[in-house]
């Protein structure tokens, strides 16, 4: 799924599935990337191409004759494709795409230590086809709107104040849960893509200067503690690729869902002395943004913060953190009651 575009660049989602075999062995794996697309029409052809990452899931037993490997690891896809279109609406896709992935084999259930073996791949091929649903905008009326010779609508943009804190934890790409996450920051939003399903789409960047990790004193190279105790680190955040959709704009209450992409550092190794200091991070969040003043709004919500490394090290426990969103918003440029 493609959101509306800004000068031929958008913001895409991708998800997908493969189940087969390979050398006596089940392979069940899905994926969930995101990032940019950037198309070009040639006559009546539209040309594209992506940089798209995210993260993967797959079956405990995938290796050579069932040998036990790890369920989760980081994903990238390169690709590009073209679409020909049959009718207004309809149009037949072709895509190659390069992708790679960090997977390794297990020691054992009991000792789910990584290791690589001579000849394991990282990297494959992806090729597909199939039909492509393009919604296009009403020429007749984006004509009529560019000769009425009306000043243009400043464009909306907002300054987001954001605390958030953990409240629980589930295990979908990570290993662990045995850390709590404290998050204070600045959030830009911009209305950047039209519209998309209702919502009004906007650009977001996220700059997170405080970060708190509370995380067991002593762990495995899976974040598992090994003794009681806690410690707090600090670290520093930033996600530069996100999307905001917003539905009802312009009414006093606005459901909302964001997504956004970045990294996250610490002062010392995170979640477990044999991972890293910096982290991928991957956030959704969903809630209610209510009006308080013409200038001011508030945002309550939830969110799950994603944050792992990619096995770029052995370890990698990584950590879903549920958490509760409180923010306040201050809207940019100005605003017809000023």
């Amino acid at each position: 799924m493609a959101f509306p575009s800004w000068h031929d660049l958008r913001f895409k989602l991708d998800v997908s599935g493969y189940s087969g075999s390979n050398l006596g062995a089940p392979q069940h794996a899905f994926f969930i990337m995101g990032g940019p697309q950037y198309d070009r029409s040639v006559r009546r052809e539209r040309f594209f191409a992506h940089a798209l990452f995210g993260n993967g899931g797959f079956n405990r037993s995938w290796g050579p004759n069932g040998a036990l490997g790890g369920t989760a690891s980081f994903s990238a896809l390169l690709g590009g494709g073209l679409d020909t279109p049959l009718s207004r609406h309809i149009g037949i896709r072709v895509e190659g795409d390069y992708q790679h992935t960090n997977l390794a084999l297990i020691q054992s259930e009991v000792d789910p230590a990584p290791f690589r073996v001579s000849g394991l791949p990282n990297s494959f091929g992806r090729f597909s086809t199939g039909l492509v649903w393009t919604p296009r905008v009403d020429p007749a009326r984006e004509m009529a709107t560019r000769k009425s010779g009306l000043p243009k609508k400043p464009v909306e943009s907002e300054l987001a104040f954001e605390t958030r804190a953990s409240f629980g934890h589930y295990h979908i790409f990570a290993g662990t849960w045995w850390s709590y996450l404290w998050l204070a920051g600045l959030e830009y939003d911009r209305h950047s893509w039209g519209n998309f399903i209702g919502a009004r789409m906007d650009y977001v960047a996220e700059i997170l200067p405080v970060v708190i990790l509370k995380q067991p004193s002593t762990t495995d190279a899976f974040g598992d503690p090994l003794a009681p105790g806690h410690e707090m680190i600090a670290g520093l955040g930033i996600a530069p690729i996100g999307v905001r959709m917003l539905w009802r704009d312009g009414k006093r209450w606005k459901p909302y869902f964001i997504a956004k992409g970045g990294m996250i550092g610490f002062n010392q190794k995170a979640l477990s002395k044999y991972a890293s200091y910096e982290n991928f991070t991957l956030q959704q969040s969903t809630g209610i943004q209510f009006r308080l003043h013409h200038r001011w709004d508030a945002r309550v919500g939830v969110s799950d913060f994603h944050f792992s490394n990619a096995f770029l090290v052995p370890s990698n426990p990584g950590i879903d953190e549920m958490m509760y969103d409180a923010v306040l918003c201050y809207h940019l440029g100005k605003r017809e009651e000023d």
